[in-house]
């Protein structure tokens, strides 16, 4: 049976590739993006995740066109990087407001549906650098690192009424962001991954589907990493 599903940030990139995996799957998937048109065969939902009215309209038209929201992908957020010396507190909180408490509101609209229907998949999408931590990326660290946290209490909260709330962790993988970095910045990437290339995004894809099916209902509170074994040990 076809699942009502949303993904944040699903009109590009690794948020693009679960959307359209989820899809093929047979689920019904609603995407948010801030501009531009929705993919094809795709439900395209305008919502700035830091504007909570946005959020409650986004999730209003969903449920009119598709149903309550019964999986819900957090994958929307930014970078704003810089050394912390010359970072402005509006480039921290930005980051933070983006990716974190953005995903806080998500996640709180959806598990109102959830907890009647009793029962939901939420996935929340982190970064290798939550668990390692980055030069340059305190903000972008932090608010990836919050979302590990969140997802944990979430899974004890919410566990009893068959809701399951896991992370996966990417590593570096071959997106818009990181073509566009030069081919010396590319090489000493690579060469930090035990598997010696970068990530796919239909690999991220395939982990969250994994995630969001019936095989997955025994895990809970989980990070999985699908970073080519970077973060090793964290």
């Amino acid at each position: 049976m076809s699942r009502s599903v949303l993904v944040t940030g699903g009109n590009r990139g690794i948020g693009l590739a679960i959307a359209r995996s989820l899809a093929e799957a047979g689920d019904n998937v609603a995407i948010t993006c801030r501009s531009g048109e929705p993919p094809e065969g795709l439900l395209g939902v305008r919502c700035d995740i830091t504007d909570p009215e946005q959020v409650e309209q986004a999730y209003k038209e969903i449920e009119e066109k598709q149903g309550p929201v019964q999986v819900l992908v957090a994958n929307a957020g930014i970078t704003r990087d810089q050394l912390l010396l010359r970072m402005s507190e509006e480039e921290f909180t930005s980051v933070l407001d983006t990716n974190l408490t953005g995903t806080f509101r998500v996640v709180k609209r959806a598990a109102r549906g959830m907890l009647r229907a009793r029962r939901g998949r939420i996935v929340l999408i982190s970064s290798v650098v939550g668990l390692l931590g980055q030069a340059g990326q305190a903000n972008y660290a932090a608010s990836k690192a919050g979302l590990v946290g969140f997802a944990r209490s979430l899974a004890r909260e919410l566990g009893s009424r068959s809701i399951t709330c896991n992370v996966v962790a990417p590593g570096f993988v071959d997106t818009d962001m990181t073509r566009a970095l030069s081919e010396e910045q590319r090489a000493a990437i690579v060469g930090q991954v035990p598997l010696g290339r970068y990530g796919r995004t239909e690999e991220i894809a395939a982990a969250v589907r994994f995630l969001a099916s019936e095989e997955a209902a025994y895990i809970t509170g989980a990070v999985i990493p699908v970073d080519g074994g970077l973060g090793m040990g964290h």
